[in-house]
Parts: C-alpha cells; structure tokens; sequence
C-alpha cells in the first residue's frame, strides 16, 4: 500500500474517532523493521570504506540480541557525491520513507544544507566525516558528529608550529565551507598563541583540477617569506598541489608542509601509495585521527581482510562510520525501552504548500520521538572501534586526540600524538588520561615530539621563512640627523647611503646572517631637523617600512607596536648641566659639614656635657662648686671631649657609660670630617647648583632637550613637568650655548637627553657635566614588525658582535674622542649629612637617656626612703594646702639632688682616717695621763 493511501486510511479512521468518540494517536509496540538512511559519496575514498562499514555494522546490530531484541535494521544508501543539490534531493527522498535516522553526511556542503531539513522533520544526523568546526549544535539541534570537529585538528597544527619556533604559515585549502571554516579555526588558534597566517590560497573544489590555477597559486608562494604551509584540501586536489609543489622545487630543504587528515586517509586507505604520489610527499607532516588500540579494533580488522578482498584498506573514517550504526542502534535500544513508539506526523506548512503544487511534499512526515531519540543518543556512553564515545556538553566527543607521522621513504613515521588534555607528547594519550597532567596547549616547555625528516631528506630543523627571491628589497627607514652624526647620517650626494655607528652595527650583523638581506634604506625626515623617532616606528605598522635602523631608544610605548632587536647599545636618560670650581678658601674648614650637621653636632656636645655634670654632680669634686664654675666645667668638658682632652675624672658608672659611647660617636665623627677635609684640600672640585632630576623638578627654571628624542613625552608625561618649562634644541652648539646664558639670559639650567647623545657632546665640551645618575635605563635596537623572525635571527647577530669584540670595535671607531682635559675634575661630591650619622646620634641619645632615667629612679628611691629631720619638722610645720606640698616636694627633691654624696672611695678613705684619728687620741689620752701622775709625785712641784 502506499503511503498516500495509508495517509486516506488514516484519516477516515480519525473521522470515525471522532464520530465514536474513540480516538488513538498512534499504534503501540515495537515494529519489526527500523529504517535508517545514509548518505556520503560512493565513490570517494572515504565513501568506498563507510559503504562496507556500515553493512557490517547493521549486521551486527541485527545478528546481537541484547540490542533492538526483535527489531531488525534496514538501511538505505544514496550517492551525494559531495554535491549540496544532490544532497538535498536524495535526502527529500528519505523523508518519504518514515526514516528515523541518517548516518552522514560526509561533507560539509552537503551537512549545511540538509541539517535544516532534519531541524524541521525531527530526524537525528549521525555525521561519520563532517569535521567543519562551524555546525553548531544551537543552529543544528539535531546534528550529532561521531567524528572529530577541526577545531581540534587545527589546535594540533597551531601546537606543532608553536612548538618548533615558528611565528607564520600559508594556509591552502578549498574554497568551500569545509575548507573556509577549517582554515578560520586555525586562524584563531594560531592567534591565540600569537602566530598568524600570512596568506590564505583557496583553491576552486571542483574536481577537476585546473593546473595552471594551481601553478599560479603556487609561484605566489614562492614569493612570500614564510615556508610553513597548511593543507586542507581534498584527496585529488592535494595531490596535484603536491605534484606542482614537487615540479616547482617546493617540496626541498627549507619548505615545512603539514596536511591535515585528508593524506591520512588516502596513506590508510591506499597502502601502499604509488610511487608517484609517494615521491611527491616526502618530508610531509600529517595528522590522523588517533584510535587508541583494543581487541575490538583488531578483531575488525581481522574481519575487513575478508569483508573488503584486501582490496581496500581501512582508514579512520570506516571505524567511525561503523560506531555511528552502533550509536544509533544502542540509542533506538534506549528510547523503545522507555517505552518509546515510533510514529510519524504530517508538517502543517508541508501540507499547505503540496496542495499549490505537484511536489508532493504531503508525503514528508515530522518524527514524533525524534526529539526524544536525540536524547537517548546523545545521552548514549559506550566503547566503540574509535575507543570511548562520549559527548560533551557542546556535543564534541570526549578525549579529541590525533596521531601525528612524518612520510619518509615508502611508508610513514609515528613522531608524536597531540590531546586537548596533554598537548604534544610521544606518549599514548590514552596513557596519559590516566595521569593527572595538566593541560599543555599554553606553552611547549614540557611538549615532545621525536625527530622528523624534512623536505630534502634533513634532520635540521627549518627555519621557517626565507627572504623571497622576486628581487624585492626590505624597506628600511632610517632617520636623517642634523645633530650627532656620529650615530647616523646620509651620505652627501647619494639618496639611498648612510653611515655612522648605528649603520655599522646593522651591517655587521646582517653579515653574520646565514642568509642573504636584501635592505633598501628609505632616510625620513627633513634634513632641517631631527625626525620624530616615535612617528618612524608607527610607519612600520602602516606597512610604510619592514623596519627601522638607527639611534631607536626601546621605550614601552614603541614596544606595543613593533618587536625591537637584542640592545646594542646602553642608553638612559641624564641630566647636564654647568658646574663652577670650588677653591679651598679661609673657611674651608666649615665644608665637610652641611649646616645641619654642624648644628647638631654642636647640641649634642652640649647635651652629653649636661647629661654628664648630672650624673657626676653629687659625687664628684670636680663637677661641684658655684654655679659659674659648674657652667664653665659644662662647656669646658663638653668641647674637650673632641679632642679627647677632658681632664675631669669620672666616678659613677653611669657617667662612664655614657662617656665611652660619646667618645666612639666622637671618633667617627673626627675620622669623617678629617677624610672629607682632606678631600676637599686637595682633589679639584666642581660644584652644581643642580643635584639631579629630583632638585632639577623642584626648580621653575627652563629643561631643554634634544628634538625627536622621547625625553620630551617622558618628563611631560611620567614627570609632570609643564611643557612651557621645556626647551627644544637640535644641536651640540644650541646644548653648548644654552646651557651658557642660562635661565638669566634666556637658555636653560639643565639639558635632559640619553646618555650616548651626552658622552658625545662633553668629550668636546669641557664645561658641562653630568650631575645625579641616570634616572632610567634602556638602550637602542633596530625595530621591525611584530613577531617578525629577523628581529630574533638580528639579536643573536648582536650578541655574537658583542662577544667576539667587534661592538666595541664599532663604538671605538665612531664615538672614541680625546677626553677634557680636566681628568681629575669632579663634580662636587656631597657633603657630610646628618643622615650618614644619625645611626651614632641616636646609640648615644638612647644611652644618655637611659643613664639620665636610671639615675633619677635612685634620686627618687632616696627620697622617699630617707627623709632628713628638718624636712619632716617643716612638712609638720606646713599646712596641708596640696600647692604647699606640692612646693615642698620640689624643694625635697631639688636638695637631694645638690646635695653631696660621699663616694665608695671617699667613704672608705673616711673610715681609714676615723680610726686613725681614735688610735692616736687614746695614744695622747694615756700619755696625758702618766703626765699628771708624774706631775703629781714630781717634787719639785
């Protein structure tokens, strides 16, 4: 019965449903046959494996009773040939048939067009071959790819040229939306690691190949400066590229090819390849979807010998074609397990446009469970030939991984796999899952790949780019000077000639190059005045220059546009100004000290000569008596300590502890000023109002600089100095003349440039110095554009002139000039700071204060443990007012401390004395004694 007539049955059966009152959406159950179509293009070398594929693995699925148990499969096959009309037809021929699902399409094309179709119908699209990065799951909810996106593939390639050093490629690819859509994945991916592709050479996907289309193309090529050149086309169009490359000397030392999984296949597929292909890919790279291996995988294997005649070898795309029968089938198994029926619907707007016309698009029904189905699919985990197949939350398959192998000889060489998870590595990446290692894909420090066979038979690794030999010469700007021409400057007479320090640098190192430099040099600027450095570096961007060569300062602002060389030069800014000899003078003496020190130091004397009478007042001689003569010992004592000449003795521990640190403060301080007076007696010295840029910003008065350089952005910019206080000047004699009138007479105080500009203008100019240091470093390279790889080649040129010793040839050449003569001459060093002895102040202001603290706790002890007689009458006396004995106290405390205390010494000389005093009166006692007796008996009294 047909399907027309099935749709009139139907429909009298709803009529009577309605007139009975008994209504049945669909019949229940499950049916006996499941039809499923695929679509591909047969005769390709993909389609010629997926067509066996897909018969094997309906057999399976219908021989295995834990799968659709009582279901059986029926597939239908239709040819697209990669065509998007062919495809459309032969997929409106599906959808007559109550299919519930495709497996394919193959390509792109053909994906792009039919997804809609299965949007509307409800019908799941199981693509085995479609890797276009751009069918997303948003736009095509019912696309399911089995296979591998190219976004991962691209990854791959833009690690690969990562990982050897590489900054540009040529991509070549069809011009359709696989090859556009692959090649716009690689783009970002190389961006995102800050390479890109410098020209993308699409190619017309008819198949039949134009030669010359593809020898232009080609020749084009050739003459561009990147050697790295992607692939990504198809079968028969890659090898006629190939062929022409081969024709062409493309395929020799030098050239890096890297196909992406097209030659994989036709390797697997047509093992082995014929000689003429072979011979035309050698040295190639190639990426191949990675399988990891299983029984599974090998017993099918077994069985294709057998399937196929050996007559057709198996690729990567049969084994995914066979897991898509089997996801589909175990994704059926699920959905009529859950109690899924299988029923079709008619579309509203099909219905009302078949009945203007005679395209019977009636006969086109909606899947009523294929929302459902797509479900159970994607939900579906299981172990298939291509290993686990899993999908992600955007429907990629889990663990993305490819086989990376080098074609050299008759066969290929395994050098490396590439996974999202671990990067390149030679190891397994199944293996490696089972590691928790981070992701590489952001660097190439822990990357491995094995040695590879390049064009040309070689080991060594290619550089990548050459100069292009259509006799075009690099643009290279170089600033025309009118000041220092040392540096660099135009030769007279000639357009295109330069010379100077800068020029030989870059001449010498091109020299060292292993290749040729064709440079053209463009001069920039008026000749009137110094060009604007910052302006010739931003015509490197506009594609103006291919670089620049001169006295370049690298500075941040020019390194965020272009890619400067290794330095070769040390520069920074400085500051000059005038200077004026200091003589010795009467009061030389005063100049080892700034004012502030001598002030200090002066009050320090005071203070431990104070510190000291303190502590020595109650127990030594010496340190007592009328007021004058204790001030007049204050002083006496506290100046003659400098001198180490102090007479008076000191008794209390106190006292002599501060006294040994003064004495260590006063030696240094004596050492100090006898260096620095030394110094200035005899070494000439040069004296600057202008310290350095700090003292230099704190003035109002003029800064000139030189124009062109950056020190005019930098002191506006960075140091907030007022543009009306900067002066330009374009010569050695404009820096000579104006720092001569100074600001009195209309020139400037100081004059801010880079130091090679400096040295050359003092070596004539014996009146100006430097003064403070160099408040920022930096140095010259030659620029050029960014992730340009002859900025790097030219640095390690830089640094072998710099180790064999010919920089300094170069520098010695150009800038050696006689010296001033004022050799000996510097500027004024500066003086003896408080800051260099504070260190030594506060030791002996802690010590003194600590004695001072020690002492009045013993003043304090005694007075409240020993009260004198008269004091506690008088305090008896007093009333008790608080003022009065606040008053009393003082007075207490005041007489203790001037009251004299007998040392230990004293002391004990005192107790010596008194015996001796009462041994000699009990001596004279006695004799008085013997006297009067004898006087008593005497009788002549």
């Amino acid at each position: 019965m047909c399907v027309s007539d099935m749709k009139q049955l139907w429909a009298l059966l709803f009529l009577s449903c309605l007139c009975t009152g008994l209504f049945t959406k669909a019949h229940s159950g499950k049916p006996k046959v499941v039809k499923i179509g695929s679509i591909f293009s047969f005769d390709s070398v993909i389609g010629k494996v997926a067509k066996i594929a897909i018969d094997e693995a309906v057999k399976d699925v219908n021989s295995n009773p834990d799968i659709l148990s009582g279901t059986k499969f029926s597939v239908s096959m239709q040819n697209s040939n990669c065509s998007g009309f062919m495809g459309m037809v032969e997929a409106l021929r599906f959808m007559e048939k109550d299919i519930v699902g495709i497996i394919g399409p193959q390509c792109s094309v053909v994906a792009h067009m039919i997804s809609h179709m299965a949007n509307e119908l409800r019908v799941p699209l199981l693509s085995f071959a479609v890797t276009d990065p751009v069918m997303s799951p948003l736009q095509f909810p019912y696309f399911i790819r089995t296979t591998q996106s190219d976004l991962y593939q691209m990854d791959a390639i833009a690690s690969i040229v990562d990982f050897y050093g590489w900054k540009e490629v040529i991509a070549v690819f069809v011009d359709d939306d696989f090859g556009r859509n692959g090649v716009a994945a690689l783009n970002d991916k190389l961006a995102s690691r800050r390479l890109r592709i410098t020209y993308k050479a699409g190619l017309h996907p008819d198949t039949a190949v134009n030669k010359n289309e593809i020898m232009n193309m080609l020749i084009k090529i050739m003459l561009l400066q990147p050697r790295i050149i992607v692939i990504h086309v198809y079968s028969e169009l890659g090898f006629a590229v190939f062929k022409e490359a081969k024709y062409l000397g493309m395929m020799g030392n030098g050239y890096v090819w890297i196909a992406t999984d097209w030659l994989s296949t036709n390797l697997d597929s047509s093992s082995p390849l014929s000689p003429e292909r072979l011979e035309t890919i050698q040295g190639v790279l190639v990426l191949r979807p990675h399988t990891p291996d299983s029984s599974l995988k090998r017993e099918f294997f077994k069985r294709w010998r057998k399937v196929s005649g050996a007559s057709l070898a198996l690729n990567t795309y049969a084994l995914y074609a066979y897991d898509s029968v089997m996801l589909l089938a175990r994704g059926l198994d699920k959905f009529f397990k859950d109690g899924g029926n299988i029923s079709f619907s008619n579309h509203s707007m099909l219905n009302t446009l078949g009945k203007s016309g005679n395209l019977n698009l009636e006969a086109m029904t909606v899947f009523d469970g294929g929302e459902t189905l797509l479900k159970d699919i994607l939900g579906t985990c299981m172990v298939g030939l291509t290993g686990q197949l899993q999908f992600t939350q955007d429907r990629s398959r889990t663990r993305p991984a490819y086989d990376i192998i080098n074609v050299a000889g008759t066969g290929v060489r395994q050098i490396g796999y590439w996974s999202n998870h671990s990067g390149l590595s030679t190891v397994l990446p199944e293996l490696l899952y089972t590691k928790e290692q981070p992701n590489m894909s952001s660097g190439t420090t822990s990357q491995k790949l094995r040695h590879v066979i390049w064009p040309g038979e070689t080991f060594t690794k290619p550089r990548g780019w050459v100069f292009s030999n259509n006799g075009k010469e690099l643009k290279i700007g170089v600033p025309r000077r009118v000041s220092y021409k040392e540096f660099v400057s135009q030769i007279r007479g000639t357009e295109n000639m330069f010379k100077g320090f800068c020029i030989d640098v870059f001449t010498a190192a091109v020299n060292l190059l292993p290749y040729a430099v064709p440079v053209k040099f463009i001069p920039y600027g008026n000749g009137k005045e110094n060009p604007s450095y910052t302006h010739m570096v931003e015509m490197i961007t506009t594609g103006n220059f291919d670089g620049v060569v001169g006295d370049v300062a690298i500075v941040t602002n020019r390194t965020k546009i272009v890619d400067f060389t290794q330095p070769y030069a040390a520069s920074g800014l400085v500051v000059v100004a005038p200077f004026k000899k200091l003589n010795s003078g009467a009061w030389a003496f005063l100049r080892p000290f700034n004012r502030l020190m001598w002030a200090v130091t002066g009050c320090c004397f005071l203070f431990v000569g104070i510190v000291v009478w303190i502590l020595e007042h109650r127990t030594n001689d010496e340190f007592r008596g009328p007021p004058k003569r204790q001030c007049v010992t204050i002083l006496w004592f506290s100046f003659s300590t400098m001198f180490f000449a102090h007479r008076e003795n000191t008794v209390s521990t106190l006292g002599r502890l501060v006294l040994i640190i003064w004495l260590f403060v006063v030696l240094i301080i004596n050492s100090s000023y006898t260096a620095s007076l030394t110094s200035i007696l005899t070494v000439q010295q040069l004296s600057s109002p202008i310290k350095g840029i700090e003292s230099l910003r704190e003035r109002d008065d003029p800064i000139g600089y030189q124009v062109g350089s950056f020190a005019e952005s930098y002191l506006r910019n960075e140091l907030n100095i007022s543009e009306s206080r900067l002066v330009p000047l374009g010569t050695p004699e404009a820096y000579a003349k104006a720092l001569k009138d100074g600001p009195s007479k209309g020139g400037v105080a100081a004059i801010v440039d880079e130091r090679p500009y400096v040295e050359l203008f003092l070596s004539s100019n014996c009146a100006y110095r430097i003064v403070g240091q160099e408040f920022t470093k930096s140095g010259w390279g030659f620029a050029f554009p960014r992730d340009s790889p002859l900025a790097i080649d030219l640095s390690t040129a830089i640094l072998e002139l710099a180790e064999n010793g010919d920089l300094q040839r170069i520098h010695d050449k150009w800038l050696m000039k006689n010296a001033c003569t004022l050799e000996n001459a510097e500027l004024e060093s500066d003086r003896l700071h408080l800051k260099s002895f504070w260190g030594l102040f506060l030791i002996c202001g802690v010590a003194c204060l600590l004695a001072l603290f020690l002492y009045f706790v013993q003043i304090i002890r005694q007075l409240y443990k020993k009260p004198s007689d008269d004091a506690i009458a008088r305090e008896q006396q007093q009333n008790h007012d608080s003022s009065s004995m606040r008053s009393t106290r003082l007075q207490r405390f005041l007489s203790l401390m001037d009251e004299k205390e007998e040392s230990k010494h004293e002391s004990k000389k005192r107790k010596i004395d008194g015996s001796m005093n009462d041994t000699s009166g009990s001596t004279r006692s006695r004799g008085f004694d013997r006297e009067r007796s004898f006087n008593s008996v005497n009788p002549l009294d």
